[in-house]
């Protein structure tokens, strides 16, 4: 409403005259104009309608304005661009993720891996690598999360989409077409956050798929290219019983990938506890 009053004064030359509906339309909904009317903003003249303190409103806007200042106004969120770095880094991490498909990939990728994970295998159970290699790609991917991620920006972003969608339903629930006329030009406009959101999210998973790609794939070719001990037969999981690393746990996924997701996802919630990092998304 700070914005309709602003406008109204503009418009009636500080209050020396009176206006008429027609005089606004452009720029306010009619609900807004019947509740200046209604509040006692506007008081019924002889051939319009006229502030009733106009010197009241002129303070009162010229205070908002010192207490805002210049940088109030967020029609603008300047998107965050990748540097030369990160898009290497993400275009490394396709080429790794390339290697679920393409067998020349992955095996040069799992005998590179090979080579400083052969010792920690030669020493501990496969299960017991499993749960270190967890920890650390969960370690990996918590701080980096956590310190490339532009939370304000984020912030920022998902403000001003959930404000056009509470003003949205608020002026459907009251039948204002030119409110949700408006509004729909500003969704037009703020198109762009979407695309500025996804960057801002994606810019760490594409750090953090860069070492847990090559760790996927080195397990993969451990079980499935038949690298494993003769002792590493599998595991034993309440219910199921005694299962081998390939056999089906969770539907069709393998015992190996169950057990891995598992070991991630209890050693990041640990990570996060203790280092006292929350979740880069507000809403979670």
């Amino acid at each position: 409403m700070r914005d309709a009053i602003a406008v109204v004064f503009e418009r009636s030359d500080s209050g020396r005259k009176e206006l008429q509906w027609a005089d606004v339309r452009d720029a306010l909904s009619s609900d807004q104009w019947g509740r200046l009317i209604r509040n006692g903003t506007l008081v019924e003249g002889s051939s319009g309608f006229a502030l009733a303190d106009p010197n009241r409103i002129q303070r009162e806007l010229e205070e908002h304005e010192r207490d805002s200042g210049p940088d109030e106004d967020e029609d603008e969120i300047e998107a965050e661009p990748w540097a030369w770095y990160d898009k290497a880094v993400g275009l490394t991490a396709l080429a790794f993720f390339m290697g679920y498909w393409n067998t020349g990939i992955r095996n040069t990728i799992a005998s590179i891996d090979d080579l400083v994970l052969a010792p920690i295998t030669d020493v501990l159970p496969f299960y017991a690598v499993i749960i270190l290699l967890a920890i650390g790609t969960g370690l990996y991917s918590t701080v980096l999360q956590a310190r490339l991620t532009n939370t304000e920006k984020l912030q920022a972003y998902q403000k001003r989409m959930s404000d056009l969608q509470e003003r949205q339903k608020a002026a459907k629930e009251r039948g204002d077409e030119e409110a949700l006329e408006r509004i729909r030009e500003e969704q037009m406009a703020a198109a762009g956050d979407q695309l500025g959101m996804f960057k801002l999210q994606f810019r760490p998973m594409v750090w953090i798929m860069l070492l847990t790609i090559p760790v996927f794939l080195w397990l993969r070719w451990k079980v499935r290219g038949g690298h494993l001990g003769a002792g590493e037969t599998g595991l034993v999981v309440p219910l199921a019983g005694a299962v081998s690393w390939q056999d089906p746990l969770v539907g069709p996924m393998a015992t190996w990938i169950v057990w891995y997701f598992l070991c991630s996802m209890a050693s990041r919630q640990l990570i996060r506890k203790t280092l006292a990092i929350q979740p880069a998304s507000p809403s979670s």
